[in-house]
């Protein structure tokens, strides 16, 4: 039993270019489709999640998704959107690529389970790596022309670039490669149609073109909008790089954060695409929302919603948790059960300032640390006057100036935090 998929992706906001009769042919029964996916990191960041998205949504329709995990195109280099060729990869990094993006995939991907519609990890390495130059050009070369290629927006923008670098040859041959993919799962797995990014859609009819010339077979081609952020910023960047799925390169506080201060207008448009809430629970939402924004709820639910299907429940706890640390009322115990990355992600541009182990042994006073050793205070003056005002914290504790810092009091081994009133923050680094 299929449900109507493009119908789902449109009023999500999801739908952007469809060929004539694609959703005729979902309605018909279970179909095969697939997303292609660059294997250039070892982690998926948040620029490939709508395409991850289509594919579960694929799958929630009742059809059968395929991940194509782009080791030979990874080789070579989408001209599409760049404005020059990127590094290429040799086939051991890919392979361990393979591997991590496939654990990221099976959080929103069913690949395990024996229905007929479990999805299915692929990579176009296994079907090029034996294909000869000469093969290739006489099997699939010989039925695309050079003005068919020519016409393709990508390629016409990269000649047309004022840099001057025009294309190499190897990009220039990127479509047939990709063209041959989709031919390919068309023969071997029965896939009639390849999604992605608006800005894929000439590479896709490159592949529907294929299979119309050589298998005389029919192939559809379905795209979504290019994620974009109100401000005109782009989506998914931060000033540190990618937003990524993997807790190493992105911590979970960092993820959540990213989602909770995205603008009113941003988040009531993410909140379709990157949850799987219904259209009711949504509308819910965004009405709610607009009766009181400050409250931020379609921000919260979004990212709620998001983290814990990227990571989990405890690391969503774990990052409201930390939020609270900086926002509201934390004590203590809750700053030392922050892992180290974490207490950086949080205290990210605040002050500090290196002590040494020996200045603990023997408990380091509180003129030191604010003044004398630290430079947090202008003076020894000013930290004892804030100090008999009771507004200074270590760890989040209220001190006087009698108080002692010792080893006891060091998060994660190293760190010690300083707070002067509600927002003023100091970190100890202890060496």
């Amino acid at each position: 039993m299929v449900t109507n998929f493009v119908s789902e992706l449109e009023w999500r906001g999801m739908l952007h270019d469809v060929m004539p009769d694609t959703e005729e042919h979902l309605l018909g029964g279970m179909q095969s489709a697939y997303v292609g996916i660059d294997p250039t990191a070892d982690s998926l960041h948040i620029g490939h999640l709508v395409g991850v998205m289509m594919l579960r949504h694929f799958q929630l329709a009742g059809h059968k998704p395929y991940a194509l995990v782009g080791g030979a195109t990874g080789m070579i280099g989408d001209p599409s959107g760049k404005s020059a060729e990127r590094n290429l990869l040799d086939e051991a990094t890919l392979r361990l690529n393979e591997e991590a993006l496939k654990a990221q995939l099976s959080r929103f991907l069913d690949f395990d389970s024996e229905s007929d519609n479990a999805a299915v990890l692929v990579n176009n390495y296994d079907w090029m790596k034996d294909f000869s130059f000469l093969d290739f050009i006489r099997d699939v070369g010989k039925h695309i022309t050079v003005n068919y290629m020519m016409a393709k927006d990508s390629v016409k923008k990269r000649l047309s670039a004022e840099s001057n670098e025009g294309m190499s040859f190897t990009e220039f041959t990127y479509q047939l490669v990709q063209g041959y993919d989709f031919l390919y799962l068309y023969q071997n797995h029965n896939c009639t149609l390849q999604m992605g990014g608006s800005d894929q859609w000439g590479n896709i009819t490159t592949g529907t073109e294929l299979i119309r010339r050589i298998a005389s077979g029919k192939g559809y081609a379905l795209t979504c909008p290019l994620i974009t952020k109100a401000d005109g910023t782009k989506f998914g960047k931060t000033e540190g790089g990618n937003i990524w799925l993997d807790a190493h390169r992105t911590s979970p506080y960092k993820f959540y954060q990213y989602w909770l201060n995205t603008s009113d207008e941003d988040a009531e448009k993410y909140i379709k695409i990157f949850t799987f809430l219904s259209k009711t629970d949504i509308k819910g939402l965004i009405d709610e929302h607009r009766e009181a924004p400050h409250l931020r709820i379609v921000q919260r639910r979004l990212a709620e919603e998001i983290t814990t299907m990227v990571h989990s429940q405890e690391d969503l706890d774990n990052a409201i948790k930390a939020s609270q640390i900086l926002f509201g009322k934390s004590t203590s115990q809750d700053l030392k059960q922050l892992d180290e990355k974490t207490f950086l992600d949080v205290f990210e541009g605040v002050p500090q300032s290196l002590i040494s182990k020996e200045d603990l042994e023997n408990g380091l006073d509180m003129i030191g640390a604010l003044s004398a050793k630290t430079s947090f205070l202008g003076s020894n003056s000013e930290a004892r006057r804030e100090l008999k005002q009771n507004s200074i914290s270590v760890n989040k504790e209220k001190v006087k100036e009698d108080y002692l810092i010792n080893t006891s009091d060091l998060i994660n081994e190293k760190f010690i935090l300083l707070q002067r009133g509600k927002k003023n923050y100091f970190v100890l680094v202890v060496e």
